[in-house]
């Protein structure tokens, strides 16, 4: 599936998501609601899957992504008044950390859903550094 296709489907689920709940929830309702919207269209994915953070090659820490989508794109949820710019280089610094070429960051926080798209400058379509094994997929 190509990366526009699944981010077209993401943000389709998402907008379904604040349709029927709106704002005011936490992060992590949004999230389960978007995982059963994600299943509905077909969309395999893994939620929070641990990305290991190197500085120097050296291993300084661990991160975790809300969703990995079709082992192509990165997606960062929020649930905020208004995404600020620490919001959007964490979105960022997912997209690098797991080499995907693009990721999602979107807040359901606000009135209005909003939904960004966040490009990884050192990796343009390049194959991912990480192999999600099926078992780590959630399936429809």
């Amino acid at each position: 599936m190509e990366i526009e296709d699944i981010t077209y489907k993401v943000n389709g689920c998402a907008m379904k998501v604040h349709n029927k709940l709106g704002n005011g929830f936490q992060e992590v309702i949004y999230q389960r609601c978007l995982a059963i919207e994600l299943t509905k269209v077909g969309l395999i994915y893994a939620r929070e899957v641990e990305q290991t953070i190197y500085y120097d090659d050296i291993e300084v820490g661990k991160r975790r992504g809300d969703f990995i989508i079709e082992n192509q794109v990165v997606v960062e949820l929020k649930a905020v008044i208004n995404l600020e710019n620490a919001h959007l280089a964490q979105a960022k610094n997912y997209v690098i950390a797991y080499q995907f070429p693009i990721g999602l960051l979107i807040n359901f926080g606000s009135t209005s859903l909003q939904f960004k798209k966040v490009y990884n400058s050192n990796n343009k379509y390049l194959s991912t550094a990480i192999k999600l094994s099926k078992t780590n997929l959630e399936n429809p």
